[in-house]
């Protein structure tokens, strides 16, 4: 078993074909990224691949609660990133694109999306899961509009690229769907092709996203065929159930007498780490670990243990020809969790450690690949490239 530590910087080239105005030059674009979370928005500026500024906008409790809803915190947050901009200078606001996370909209394969009027329309909806990045695409089309440029989305969380084979489920009215960490998977796939000189396209991985919620996706040929997650049917996590017995699940739901939104609350909040140790923190259950606490590293281990079954399982999707299992998210600082999904699954293949997220950067690298005419942008919803 090899487990490799650490990550590349990897450089970007672009080539720029189009004749498009740029402000600095046509080597580093000026991007603003931002990518709205529960309590603030995570706002950049990067030129090229230089970050030239970055801050968590927070929204305070009497903000978010005023607005309500996800679509209600729009115009809040919008004033946050201007507000941000305007501190930065009158220069600040002159970018080539905004790039912005892209939510749980309808199913597209993974790419990078020009916004437009269908996006904003289902971002503007009830359709869909209730979930603040989903009005990231709104924010970056009232900036982009005002800077005269474009606003990206790139690998949403609603990304499909699942074969056919992985949509079948034992009941015919529930198609299997993924709902995953899109965009860091990839990022992260990439940067792991990178290392190794060899294309994404050509890899096979399988792909963990350890964080609050966790997802893991085997990816082949470039797509990410297959995924469970945290919401669903993969590991539970520091606040998720994961998946349950559908029949102890469904008698849980008609003995408690509680709606479908309070049961959601308590599968995607009130599970996981924190319905067995009372913290979804897994810094405060690893300090309780060392301190002695048997039944927190049982429930710690069984988490570990519950990822590394379902990594396994995805390995059938790519009949156990793994060349690499990458463990990213914040959890993966946890060198006891880590160590312990790696004693399980090492046997498919190396497995390399990729702590956090680059979510950010890969929300810019996105832009970028379109600007430089690397890439063409997809048509959401349809998926085809314009």
């Amino acid at each position: 078993m090899k487990i490799l530590d650490g990550i590349p910087t990897n450089g970007m080239s672009f080539r720029y074909d189009k004749g498009r105005q740029l402000t600095e030059n046509l080597r580093n674009p000026v991007i603003l990224v931002i990518n709205p979370g529960s309590t603030s928005t995570r706002t950049a500026v990067f030129r090229g691949q230089e970050r030239l500024a970055e801050r968590h906008l927070e929204c305070s409790r009497e903000e978010l609660a005023a607005c309500g809803t996800a679509i209600g915190q729009v115009l809040m947050r919008t004033k946050h990133v201007l507000d941000f901009l305007a501190g930065l200078g009158p220069d600040a606001a002159k970018f080539d694109a905004v790039a912005a996370r892209g939510g749980p909209l309808r199913p597209v394969p993974g790419g990078t999306y020009r916004v437009n009027a269908a996006m904003l329309d289902d971002a503007r909806s009830d359709r869909f899961v209730e979930h603040v990045s989903k009005i990231a695409c709104i924010i970056a089309d009232t900036l982009a509009r005002q800077a005269g440029t474009t606003a990206f989305v790139v690998d949403p969380i609603s990304t499909d690229e699942f074969d056919a084979i992985s949509r079948i489920s034992g009941l015919r009215e529930l198609h299997r769907k993924p709902l995953t960490h899109a965009l860091n998977m990839k990022a992260a796939a990439r940067l792991f092709a990178g290392e190794t000189g060899k294309p994404y396209e050509q890899l096979n991985l399988i792909v963990a996203h350890l964080g609050g919620g966790c997802s893991i996706s085997v990816h082949s040929g470039g797509r990410m065929i297959d995924s469970v997650d945290a919401n669903g049917e993969g590991p539970f996590s520091p606040h998720r159930s994961g998946g349950l017995r559908t029949d102890d699940l469904a008698r849980f739901v008609l003995e408690s007498g509680r709606n479908f939104h309070e049961i959601r609350g308590i599968l995607t909040h009130k599970a996981g780490l924190f319905s067995h140790l009372g913290t979804d923190d897994a810094r405060e259950v690893v300090r309780r670990i060392e301190n002695g606490d048997a039944a927190a590293r049982l429930v710690f281990e069984a988490m570990a243990y519950s990822i590394a079954k379902h990594i396994c399982a995805l390995a059938a999707a790519v009949a156990g020809r793994v060349d690499g299992i990458l463990l990213t998210g914040g959890l993966a600082n946890a060198k006891m969790l880590t160590d312990w999904i790696a004693a399980r699954v090492g046997f498919l293949g190396p497995v390399r450690v990729m702590p956090g997220e680059r979510e950010m950067e890969a929300l810019r690298d996105g832009a970028a690949r379109v600007l430089s005419g690397l890439e063409r942008p997809k048509i959401y919803p349809s998926g085809e490239s314009e």
